[in-house]
């Protein structure tokens, strides 16, 4: 006869750790998350183009990638408080470098500056929760953590917008940086070293077993599927306000409405979703989402001057689509590992949807029009195609990787 599970409580320096950990990724989604928001204003502000502002935005994705790339050989070797501190600062000076930036090419340098460093900590944060939290309590931490994503839309972007309106595009990346800093000094004074790892003597060679994943054809289709997942994802979302604005007349003081409605819906959407995933077919699930976000999405980008209120409900027709893709795709594609490769696994996963979502970025770019800051955006509705076709190739995909997992997991797997 089975026992009910105990719930494992938290102890006083656990919940520190819990929350230390969900406000320092808040600010890191917060500073990738506002740039998007804040396109119209720094266009017109910086007087740029379109195209300008995706190599912006992509300049932070690629640093990431390669940043994640690079330090997943040596992670293992440090402190891992050290590690975030490191991280950590260098992401304050990035952020910093933002906020006071003047030019083009400036804003660009900081954004690569602020990839460079935001982009490991994610993975370190991940590390540190293994370390510190048995299995019991490992997936309600990862929940909490996980939190910053939402609180990030429902309260970062809207009030970052707001501060951007009423004192520049610049001042959002001062306001991270100075919560950055203090959460910075909390990490150096009451985060307990994090080094029980380095006990174990182990001689793998960490760039063999690296390689080895990246070689694993199993593995191969994993980082193809997120790949193109991350291409039709990424498209949309560096030019959603600049069509926003320019397209639908969305005033800019009704852009944190918005994003705040649509940060609300994923709050209230995720958890229905991450159960209705759990009862039926995890792929079936990942399909409707995907037709769902095909429909939404071509609508979505040939709409003209409608009223706000139509605005509202489409934008959050196409988070709800995105939704129903993101969290069977991920529970999925997370089960394709073996559990000795998981952390390489993961490392890669990562600095792959960061890759692609700055290919993306850069795509998208390259398809845009806009013969003034203040003329309607081109070409837009060409981005909904494009994304659309992406959405089907990824659907082919995901067929393979839903046989993989369920014949090497079969009494696992919901049918």
């Amino acid at each position: 006869m089975s026992q009910k599970k105990q719930i494992v409580p938290f102890t006083s320096y656990e919940k520190f750790v819990i929350f230390i950990l969900a406000i320092t990724q808040f600010t890191i989604i917060l500073d990738f998350m506002v740039m998007s928001p804040l396109g119209d204003i720094l266009v017109k502000s910086m007087n740029i183009n379109a195209s300008s502002f995706g190599n912006i935005v992509s300049a932070y994705a690629y640093s990431a990638g390669i940043s994640g790339l690079l330090t997943a050989g040596f992670a293992d070797k440090f402190d891992r408080k050290k590690l975030l501190v490191f991280f950590y600062f260098g992401f304050i000076v990035g952020t910093v470098f933002c906020g006071i930036a003047n030019s083009y090419n400036s804003i660009i340098l900081a954004r690569i500056i602020t990839g460079l460093f935001g982009g490991v900590i994610g993975s370190i944060s991940m590390a540190i929760i293994t370390d510190l939290f048995i299995l019991e309590k490992r997936g309600r931490v990862m929940g909490f953590v996980q939190m910053g994503f939402g609180a990030s839309q429902v309260l970062g972007i809207p009030i970052g917008l707001y501060i951007a309106n009423h004192m520049g595009w610049e001042a959002p990346f001062l306001f991270i940086a100075t919560l950055a800093l203090c959460i910075l000094i909390f990490i150096l004074l009451f985060l307990k070293p994090v080094q029980d790892h380095l006990i174990e003597k182990e001689n793998h060679n960490i760039i063999k077993h690296f390689i080895n994943t990246l070689k694993n054809r199993n593995y191969q289709r994993g980082f193809l599927t997120t790949s193109l997942l991350s291409l039709g994802g990424f498209m949309m979302m560096p030019y959603a306000t600049i069509f926003a604005v320019n397209n639908l007349s969305v005033k800019t003081e009704q852009l944190p409405i918005l994003f705040m409605v649509a940060g609300i819906v994923s709050l209230i959407t995720m958890p229905f979703i991450g159960r209705l995933s759990d009862k039926i077919n995890k792929f079936k699930l990942f399909c409707i989402g995907c037709l769902w976000l095909i429909g939404f999405c071509i609508v979505y980008t040939n709409m003209f001057a409608i009223p706000f209120w139509l605005v509202l409900l489409l934008n959050i027709g196409v988070t709800v689509g995105v939704l129903c893709r993101m969290v069977p795709s991920m529970a999925l594609i997370s089960a394709i590992p073996d559990n000795k490769d998981r952390g390489a696994y993961m490392s890669i996963q990562a600095s792959l949807q960061q890759i692609a979502g700055g290919i993306a970025a850069t795509f998208a770019g390259i398809i845009v029009y806009q013969k003034t800051s203040i003329a309607p955006l081109e070409h837009y509705d060409i981005i909904g195609y494009t994304v659309s076709v992406f959405v089907i190739f990824s659907m082919l995909l995901m067929a393979g990787v839903n046989r993989y997992v369920h014949n090497k997991n079969p009494f696992q797997t919901n049918k």
